[in-house]
């Protein structure tokens, strides 16, 4: 079977695209080959790594990467932008056959103690997991696999 490939575009691929790809991968890694980049690449948020380890998903070998690294190279079937200025930014890839716009707060702009950060991390990261399955029931995809609940 020939897997769909999905790209999930933020600007610095430190959070919120880590936690997306991490998580398609992790329920329907069978139908899609899953990747991430930004515009600006930052390091993986250390709270991005925390709050997926909680679900029993390691984060801790992974790095950011930039989307030049994939244009005229890599063709997407499915293009999946998370915030704004990904949005606004997201150059056309020929050939993909869907574009959505999934945006959601940037955790790591979050200004608080390191316990409101690490809530506000939890919080996106449940907002992602949400969007993710919506997206796999549209799609008339089952999965069985289960996160462990933090």
């Amino acid at each position: 079977m020939v897997k769909t490939k999905v790209i999930f575009l933020c600007t610095g691929n430190s959070a919120r695209s880590q936690i997306a790809e991490s998580l398609l991968k992790k329920y329907a890694s069978e139908h899609f080959d899953v990747y991430s980049a930004g515009f600006d690449p930052k390091p993986i948020n250390p709270f991005a790594v925390n709050v997926m380890q909680e679900l029993g998903v390691d984060l801790s070998s992974h790095y950011s990467k930039d989307l030049k690294q994939f244009l005229g190279k890599t063709h997407f079937g499915i293009i999946i932008t998370l915030c704004a200025k990904a949005e606004q930014n997201c150059p056309t890839f020929p050939g993909a056959s869907t574009r959505l716009y999934w945006p959601f707060e940037d955790p790591a702009q979050f200004q608080g103690t390191n316990h409101e950060k690490i809530a506000k991390f939890r919080e996106i990261r449940d907002l992602i997991d949400l969007k993710i399955k919506e997206f796999l029931q549209q799609r008339g995809i089952q999965t069985n696999k289960n996160i462990k609940s933090s």
